[in-house]
C-alpha cells in the first residue's frame, strides 16, 4: 500500500537568518465597519429567512401529502357508509309505504278490485261472465259493490264472487274467460322490495355522490 508523501508544515510566518520577516501570510481582518456589519448581518438574516421558508414548505408539502394519503384511504370506507345509508334509507321507504298500504286496505277494502274492473273494461265487456275470488272477509256483499262499478263502465255480464279460504289477505283474481288478473298486496310488495335491493346493489359503491359535484 502506498503512503502518501509527507507535505512540510507551512508557517504563516518566515523569518531571515538576521531575524528579519522574509515572508509574512495575511491575517484575517479582525475588525469591520458598521456598513459592512450590518450587510453581513443582513445576509445571514435573509439566508437564514430562506432556510426557514424553505423548511416550512417542505413540511405543508409533507404534511399536505399525508392529509390526501388519509383522504384517499378514507374514501372506500365512506363509499360503504354512503351505500348503507341508501340501503337503510330504501328500507325505512318501503317499512313506511307498507303500513300506508295496509292502512289504505283497511280503510277500503274494496277499492283495489273496484279500480281493477274499471281498467279492465275493455277486456271484458264481451264477456258473459266475470267471477271474482277473494278471501271471505271481502266477500260479503262484495257482488252487490262490483255490480254498480260494472254497470258504470257498461260490463252487462253476471259478476259471480267466490270465497276462497286459502287467499291472501286482500288479494284477488278476475276471471273473465278469455283473461284473467290477479293481485296479491304482500306478493306485490315482496316484488317491489326485491327489484329495488337487486338496483340497489347493481349500483354497489358507484352510485351518484351525497354531495352534488362530488366523486362517487
Amino acid at each position: 500500500m502506498t503512503q502518501p508523501a509527507p507535505r512540510p508544515f507551512d508557517f504563516d510566518t518566515v523569518f531571515a537568518d538576521d531575524g528579519a520577516v522574509a515572508r509574512a501570510s495575511a491575517r484575517p481582518k479582525r475588525l469591520y465597519p458598521l456598513e459592512e456589519v450590518e450587510q453581513i448581518r443582513a445576509q445571514a438574516m435573509a439566508e437564514g429567512e430562506r432556510a426557514a421558508m424553505a423548511r416550512i414548505e417542505a413540511q405543508q408539502a409533507a404534511a399536505l401529502s399525508q392529509i390526501a394519503q388519509a383522504c384517499q384511504a378514507a374514501l372506500p370506507r365512506l363509499a360503504e357508509v354512503a351505500h348503507d345509508h341508501r340501503v337503510g334509507s330504501a328500507d325505512l321507504a318501503l317499512a313506511c309505504g307498507q303500513a300506508i298500504a295496509d292502512a289504505a286496505l283497511d280503510a277500503f277494502p274494496r277499492a283495489p278490485i273496484q279500480a281493477a274492473l274499471d281498467s279492465l273494461a275493455r277486456e271484458i265487456e264481451s264477456a258473459p261472465r266475470l267471477v271474482v275470488t277473494v278471501p271471505p272477509p271481502l266477500a260479503e256483499n262484495l257482488e252487490a259493490v262490483l255490480t254498480q262499478t260494472a254497470q258504470a263502465i257498461g260490463f252487462a255480464g253476471q259478476i259471480q264472487v267466490r270465497p276462497d279460504p286459502g287467499a291472501p289477505r286482500a288479494a284477488f283474481s278476475l276471471d273473465f274467460g278469455d283473461g284473467a288478473a290477479r293481485f296479491d298486496p304482500a306478493a306485490a310488495a315482496e316484488r317491489v322490495a326485491a327489484a329495488l335491493h337487486e338496483a340497489l346493489a347493481a349500483e354497489g359503491l358507484h352510485a351518484e355522490p351525497l354531495i352534488p359535484g362530488g366523486d362517487a
